[in-house]
């Protein structure tokens, strides 16, 4: 197949469920319509085979990540999907490969109603990049510079089985293959919490996704909101198989465990009943962890109110 065979056979849609585009597949650039109103969120994320990835993940699952870290992104902004591009660089034109990534590809696409409008495609290492646009009302993006003193620290979802299968598959541990297969779920196919998101805006103060572990990501709301916190340890959710760990794995996972993509969010105290209908409308769990303080730096407490001295990091990239 020929580059333009490949994306014709791969990735243009005739009928796309909800198609945005003015202008999409087959042109030097793609032509989207701005509502009036509202404002873009756009976010771009590369997935690397070896770095990001193992060789050899089954190609359905790997689509369906490709798209889901990047709709992630757009729900920490409180943003409503609209189109990404994608640039793929592939060892050779595998078409069976292509022909599942594909369909994990637009299985989630079409579930969000988010349209392929263009992209690129070459021969070289297994590179996976996609840029996605969203849309949100001026003024009602969540961010991370917004928190503020006395706010309630919310996670959603749960975390760290992501972290557990990981280990697992890199010969850290031995997990019986039920415990490893039920963890590797999260780690495959992450769910993004575009639904929530949506719920947040105007409730939550700031918000981002829990991408390269919780205390790190939190950190960063911190520092660009010029704030501290304090942390209830074993409150953090942990996955259903994290759960069955040690208290000393599962406190570790949950703080840095990495690749959960949950929302962390911040919110006032007097609106908990709102983020819990938030969480309700957008049917995904939410859990108050914490709290923001005028004193910098990250407090950890254990389930006795007890200081924990945890020395731990979130994912580098150039580590």
């Amino acid at each position: 197949m020929s580059e333009f065979d490949l994306i014709a056979r791969y990735f243009v849609r005739h009928a796309h469920p909800k198609n945005r585009a003015m202008l999409g597949i087959g042109d030097d650039c793609a032509l989207l319509l701005q509502q009036d109103g509202m404002q873009t969120a756009i976010s771009s994320d590369m997935l690397v085979e070896g770095r990001h990835f193992f060789a050899g993940t089954d190609a359905y699952k790997l689509g369906h990540k490709s798209l889901a870290v990047n709709l992630s992104d757009l729900a920490a902004m409180g943003a409503e999907p609209v189109a990404f591009t994608l640039a793929l660089s592939l060892p050779k034109a595998d078409e069976q490969w292509l022909e599942k990534f594909s369909a994990g590809l637009f299985a989630l696409a079409d579930e969000h109603n988010c349209e392929l409008i263009g992209g690129d495609t070459t021969k070289g290492p297994l590179n996976i990049c996609i840029t996605i646009f969203g849309q949100t009302p001026i003024g009602t993006a969540l961010r991370r510079d917004t928190a503020q003193i006395g706010d309630d620290i919310w996670v959603s979802g749960t975390l760290g089985d992501a972290r557990l299968a990981l280990g697992a598959m890199h010969k850290e541990y031995e997990l019986d293959a039920k415990t490893l297969n039920a963890a590797a779920v999260s780690l495959h196919t992450p769910q993004p919490r575009v639904a929530l998101g949506l719920a947040l805006r105007g409730v939550a103060h700031s918000a981002l996704d829990v991408s390269d572990g919780l205390i790190g990501d939190l950190g960063h709301i911190l520092k660009k909101s010029g704030l501290g916190a304090t942390l209830n340890v074993d409150t953090l959710p942990a996955g259903a198989m994290l759960q069955k760990q040690s208290v000393e794995m599962r406190r570790r996972f949950t703080l840095a465990g990495g690749d959960d993509y949950e929302l962390c969010f911040t919110a006032p105290a007097s609106r908990r009943e709102e983020v819990l209908g938030a969480a309700l409308a957008a049917n995904t769990s939410v859990t108050r962890i914490g709290s923001t303080e005028a004193t910098p730096g990250t407090r950890l407490l254990d389930s006795d109110g007890k200081i924990l001295d945890l020395q731990l990091a979130s994912f580098d990239h150039f580590a």
